[in-house]
């Protein structure tokens, strides 16, 4: 099982990244993050040098495609192909996000859940019925949204939810809590303190793009903040320290700008120990 509760540093692998991890794995990242629908067929080269890595260092899987919010059926035969996936290359955790992405078509982008009381039990069932399949505990993230249809409680409340009734893990995206809290004006660090300790197996953090003031796009193609280092900061104190990945979608910079921010994590947990030890 993944550890939590500990100071790893992870890292969102892509494509492009592929040749620098064969020939000089960094050694400052722990542990690396795909998204199963990206590897699940991959054959070639490029499948070669997957397992090549997944032999070789600690993986876990982000998907994108699961639904757990869709009107339709949940893809069990999908579920099982993640399942088998998981074994062949030794996978540590898998997580997914608090979304949909499917109704009668898919629609290829993560649209909001409505929070209402209907919704919460509709996903909860879903989640149990992927963990009874996978035989293992997943992880749900907070996601960014625009729009919120329907809504009879707070992002917050939905959360916590899902989560009590699920009995399911939390993938704890800071960004994602900082780009809500600007578009619909809540306090993000009150959200972060409410969130549940004991299921946060593991973060993430991100850039995103301001469109105007009171408008953030969570695009993972960016340079993470400083509001949102200042809130992984606080995350640590509210939850003590836990794994946490860098995510970098588009607009991939060298790798060692990439390590510089995967430093950073780094220096934030480091912090975090010595204060929590009383060392100046």
């Amino acid at each position: 099982m993944f550890a939590s509760n500990i100071g790893m540093v992870g890292l969102g692998l892509r494509r492009e990244m592929l040749d620098d991890f064969i020939e000089s794995p960094p050694n400052q990242v722990d542990f690396l993050e795909v998204a199963p629908e990206n590897w699940l067929k991959m054959g070639g080269k490029f499948g070669k040098q997957f397992k090549q890595l997944t032999d070789e260092h600690t993986f876990i899987c982000h998907g994108l495609s699961l639904s757990l919010g869709s009107p339709e059926p949940l893809d069990t035969e999908f579920v099982k192909s993640l399942k088998s996936f998981f074994k062949t290359h030794n996978i540590k955790l898998y997580s997914e996000h608090l979304s949909y992405c499917s109704g009668s078509g898919h629609m290829y982008d993560l649209m909001p859940i409505p929070f209402t009381e209907d919704a919460i039990k509709h996903v909860a069932d879903r989640i149990k019925q992927v963990q009874d399949i996978l035989e293992q505990r997943i992880a749900v993230e907070n996601v960014s949204y625009y729009a919120a249809p329907g809504q009879e409680m707070s992002e917050q409340e939905f959360t916590l939810e899902v989560l009590k009734k699920a009995d399911c893990d939390l993938l704890l995206d800071v960004n994602n809590i900082y780009v809500n809290s600007v578009n619909h004006g809540y306090d993000a660090a009150e959200f972060l303190k409410a969130m549940p300790s004991e299921r946060v197996v593991y973060g993430h953090v991100a850039g995103h793009y301001e469109e105007s003031t009171s408008l953030l796009v969570d695009t993972h193609g960016a340079n993470v903040c400083d509001p949102v280092w200042d809130l992984l900061a606080k995350a640590y104190e509210y939850h003590g320290l836990f794994p946490t990945l860098l995510e970098r979608d588009f607009n991939i910079p060298s790798m060692t700008e990439v390590l510089s921010e995967v430093d950073t994590i780094k220096r934030l947990q480091s912090e975090f120990l010595a204060k929590s030890k009383g060392v100046a």
